[in-house]
């Protein structure tokens, strides 16, 4: 019994082992949450400077970056492992894309930021719903097949486009501004963190409410740098801007251990 019990807890740990270093996304950490940031920073500085800094319109810059998504998608899930270049395009992509999308809804078809919101916050709990009733699960940072990470990343596409619309209107439409935005959406965060201490909610849901949260973050937090000083911005340029906050995250991503997940062919240490 003794000897069943060992091998079952051996094998258990080999399993938790080879998922850790399949795992193509990365770690969830501080640094995870600080990059993260970042990215959804530079979706929207990025996503308005082509739709209002060139003059692209809402349209055509959408078409642009769901090919930059599609493309940087495909890298990703060709991929065998986590490559941080792969994932980190990805998700400025998804926030790119998020955000001249949700202009797109709010503005150019008129519905608004309270209807567009309501819509795309219905569409991320019927993706986590499908995701969990089709996989009997719900992952956070272990996506090792298929199924689990078309999943991940039509959640993160949405759920991104949910943050451009509720940082519109909690910066525009009740009237806080862009830094009392970037102020709730903060505060929301910081109870998200603070459940994830103290209560047992489970990890799945805080961190997918925390990722929804960072989008309207980064989203309020890029108008601050690029909106004019009469909306309450700083009036930077947002090509330049976009170019300092992605030497920030290559940084970033660089210094920390997002840099790198596990590879196959690292050896699987067993005991005796």
């Amino acid at each position: 019994m003794t000897t069943t019990a060992n091998a079952t807890a051996i094998q258990a740990e080999r399993d938790d082992y080879v998922s850790e270093i399949l795992s193509k996304v990365p770690r969830v950490t501080l640094a995870f949450w600080i990059v993260k940031i970042f990215a959804t920073t530079l979706g929207e500085t990025g996503g308005d400077a082509l739709s209002m800094q060139l003059n692209l319109g809402y349209a055509i810059s959408t078409l642009i970056f769901l090919g930059f998504f599609l493309v940087t998608l495909g890298a990703q899930v060709v991929s065998k492992h986590y490559h941080p270049v792969f994932y980190w395009a990805v998700v400025v992509a998804t926030t790119t894309v998020g955000t001249t999308t949700s202009d797109y809804i709010d503005r150019t078809l008129g519905l608004g930021y309270v209807k567009s919101s309501a819509i795309l916050l219905g569409l991320v709990i019927a993706i986590l719903v499908a995701w969990h009733v089709t996989t009997g699960r719900i992952v956070v940072d272990r996506v090792i097949n298929r199924r689990d990470e078309i999943f991940y990343w039509v959640t993160i596409l949405v759920s991104n486009t949910l943050g451009t619309a509720l940082g519109d209107f909690v910066a525009t439409t009740t009237g806080l501004g862009f830094e009392g935005g970037a102020l709730v959406f903060a505060g929301l965060i910081a109870v998200v963190a603070a459940l994830h201490f103290l209560t047992d909610i489970p990890t799945t849901v805080l961190f997918w409410a925390a990722y929804v949260l960072t989008r309207p973050l980064g989203a309020t937090l890029g108008d601050i740098l690029t909106k004019p000083q009469a909306q309450g911005g700083l009036n930077l340029s947002r090509i330049m801007s976009s170019l300092v906050i992605a030497v920030l995250m290559v940084f970033l991503v660089s210094a920390t251990s997002l840099r790198k997940r596990g590879r196959p062919g690292d050896p699987v240490v067993t005991h005796g």
